[in-house]
């Protein structure tokens, strides 16, 4: 009887024991789903830089653009490094993002395309119990921006507005994450979690229209853009 009662008590405790390890210090996890990027979009003037080398630097007024939403595959590996502050790495296929004009470049609709890189490091902390099925947590981390296949798509802004077949580029920027969300775990493996991010960034948008003719001029323009996109994961994951 006592080797019974001590065997169950072993096998009690070691299933505890599991179970408090599904999300503890030196747990590694990995997860995938889909991030909607929400851009708070707001921009300068487009700003005409010079035209045939000879500086201008004036705004124009009643100019702007605003970026649309867009949805992409992500996916992030992480690790516990104590039983409450894990280190995450986010990143996603680079959703393409539609540019549209606003304000007097209203009227023209979509003026072009780019995609967005944004892969991020983040801290995060989480709350109660590592055995816990349900954890809030709340994050702080770091993002690199840059874009990529920036092109103006809308043949009449190009022609009537920039005056002939105009090439775009973008800087990059790092930029702060503000996150927060929470893990449901199913399993001491298995679990599923909701977490909404909070970048502020802007990015600064060159471009430059080819002579239109033997008399032409090379014209530089350049445009300001605040993103500020709340970023939306919901995922599933698997911890090690």
């Amino acid at each position: 009887m006592k080797l019974k009662q001590a065997t169950t008590g072993a096998v009690v405790a070691l299933a505890c024991a599991t179970a408090a390890h599904a999300q503890s210090a030196g747990t590694f996890y990995v997860t995938t789903g889909w991030f909607h990027l929400s851009p708070q979009s707001s921009s300068d003037q487009l700003k005409v830089i010079s035209q045939g080398g000879t500086p201008i630097n004036q705004y124009q007024p009643n100019t702007g653009a605003r970026i649309d939403q867009s949805d992409t595959l992500g996916l992030s590996l992480g690790y516990f490094v104590t039983d409450h502050l894990a280190a995450e790495f986010e990143l996603g296929i680079p959703p393409k993002f539609e540019i549209n004009g606003a304000d007097g470049f209203s009227q023209f609709g979509k003026l072009g395309s780019a995609r967005l890189w944004s892969p991020a490091l983040l801290f995060k902390w989480n709350f109660r119990k590592p055995d816990d099925k349900f954890r809030p947590y709340v994050g702080l981390g770091v993002t690199r921006v840059w874009f990529t296949d920036a092109q103006i798509t809308n043949t009449t802004f190009e022609s009537g507005v920039l005056g002939g077949p105009t090439t775009a580029s973008a800087d990059r920027s790092w930029a702060p994450v503000f996150n927060l969300g929470f893990n449901y775990n199913f399993t001491k493996h298995w679990f599923a979690g909701l977490s909404v991010s909070y970048i502020p960034v802007s990015a600064t948008a060159d471009f430059t229209t080819s002579p239109s003719g033997p008399l032409g001029t090379t014209l530089r323009t350049q445009a300001k853009i605040r993103l500020d996109p709340i970023v939306t994961y919901a995922k599933i994951g698997y911890a090690f």
